[in-house]
């Protein structure tokens, strides 16, 4: 198994790719279920759950090709053809490996009028029950059971009717789920406390590309009108901005400077601040942003929210790079309450975290130390990675299996701006 091996105490600088946004492209691949023309996604992001979605997608009889791109280059072109599917059941040997499989519940619903699929699996970060996702399909006409690990869900008459839902809290998966589904109803849909992260939004594009009719796309409310059938479309995947933001987050506790290109700073508003309120600099470019940290790190208070609050997705980053800062900052996960599974790996290279309930007190200032530590999920293992450029020593990350679930060759990426940071085998 592969370890990632870094030697801190070196100041990153120079320009840094961002890629394909992993959460959007886990969305934006399932839409070429409710078509049977091509769909061709572009700038999708190389990586493990791209991989394992595609198996999945195959496996229902949907065939992917790679095209147009050299195996050096970060992303590729992907044409997924679903003009025949040969089976609405994901199977739990599949599912299981990712959450995001449940995003071809809806889908499946919307263009074969049934569907069998596993209860999922992914990151043990918390938990996500899938009855958001279930209560809202129920509502726009489905019907639904769960038994042996199985949502069995079908449509009287082969198709959804559409419907009212409103989210009792928001949820960006259910959305996502909900929306791929009515787009294809005999009616209209209305979905209420809808999630608005731009990841949502980029599925809505995707689908109006497709010839789906949403209107109020990046509000709390969707409207929906059927449609009996979609087309293919060729789409580019939005940048990824919790990347950008990890890497933004990577040159502040190295004390810095990145370009970040193709970073879009209205995605990520909410970081953006937070990085401001702690000390660092960041400049706005025309195809990116820059962010440097010459001078100290002051501590801040944050709490997650969902969009467009703080991200779930960057609180580890966060208290990474907070330990650089001189007194204690607080952080409060309000998304999930097993998020700090980081803080005893962090606290092996000589962090100093109280973590009670939710909330968690990161005082900084302290020498950190390399020293071997584990990565427990996706998040999580890129807190080891920013609290192993800044310590003194080597930091010997495993478990890195996490890491190629949501960072394209980020050893290469960091490597090209100057950290000592290498992938090795354990044979």
């Amino acid at each position: 198994m592969d370890r990632i091996l870094i030697r801190g105490g070196h100041r990153l600088a120079g320009r840094l790719p961002i890629s394909g946004a992993k959460n959007a492209a886990l969305t934006l691949m399932p839409c070429a279920l409710l078509t049977d023309e091509p769909l061709t996604l572009r700038n999708l992001p190389r990586l493990a759950d791209v991989d394992s979605f595609g198996h999945l997608l195959n496996q229902l009889g949907a065939s992917t090709a790679i095209e147009g791109t050299r195996p050096e280059d970060f992303g590729r072109v992907m044409t997924i053809r679903a003009g025949k599917l040969t089976s609405s059941e994901a199977p739990y040997d599949i599912v299981r490996k990712m959450r995001a499989s449940i995003l071809v519940l809806g889908p499946l619903i919307g263009r074969c009028g049934e569907a069998r699929v596993s209860l999922p699996g992914g990151c043990a970060i918390g938990n996500r029950p899938i009855d958001l996702h279930l209560k809202a399909l129920e509502a726009i006409g489905a019907e639904l059971e769960t038994t042996a690990g199985y949502v069995r869900a079908s449509a009287p008459g082969g198709r959804l009717s559409g419907g009212r839902y409103r989210f009792p809290v928001v949820s960006v998966g259910a959305t996502e789920n909900v929306v791929m589904a009515a787009v294809t109803a005999r009616g209209g849909s209305v979905i209420e406390n809808a999630a608005r992260e731009p990841e949502i939004v980029d599925l809505c594009r995707l689908l109006v590309a497709m010839g789906a009719a949403i209107d109020g796309i990046g509000t709390e409310t969707l409207t929906i009108e059927g449609r009996d059938r979609l087309h293919g479309a060729t789409y580019a995947v939005m940048p990824d901005r919790i990347e950008a933001g990890s890497y933004a987050c990577a040159a502040a506790i190295t004390g810095g400077t990145l370009e970040l290109a193709g970073a879009r700073a209205a995605d990520m508003r909410a970081t953006l601040d937070a990085l401001v309120e702690a000390g660092v600099t960041v400049e706005e470019l025309a195809d990116g942003v820059r962010v440097s940290a010459d001078g100290p790190l002051r501590p801040i208070t944050l709490s997650t929210a969902p969009f467009p609050g703080f991200a779930t997705d960057m609180q580890a980053q966060f208290m990474a790079m907070l330990l650089r800062a001189e007194g204690a900052s607080v952080l409060t996960e309000t998304i999930f309450e097993n998020r700090y599974m980081h803080v005893p790996e962090l606290a092996r290279m000589g962090a100093d975290v109280q973590v009670s309930g939710r909330t968690a007190v990161v005082r900084g200032g302290a020498a950190l130390a390399g020293a071997p530590v584990m990565a427990t999920d996706l998040r999580a293992s890129m807190s080891l990675i920013l609290a192993g450029l800044a310590a003194a020593g080597e930091t010997s990350v495993s478990r890195v299996y996490h890491l190629d679930r949501g960072y394209e060759r980020l050893e290469e990426k960091l490597q090209a701006v100057g950290a000592d940071i290498e992938r090795v085998g354990d044979g």
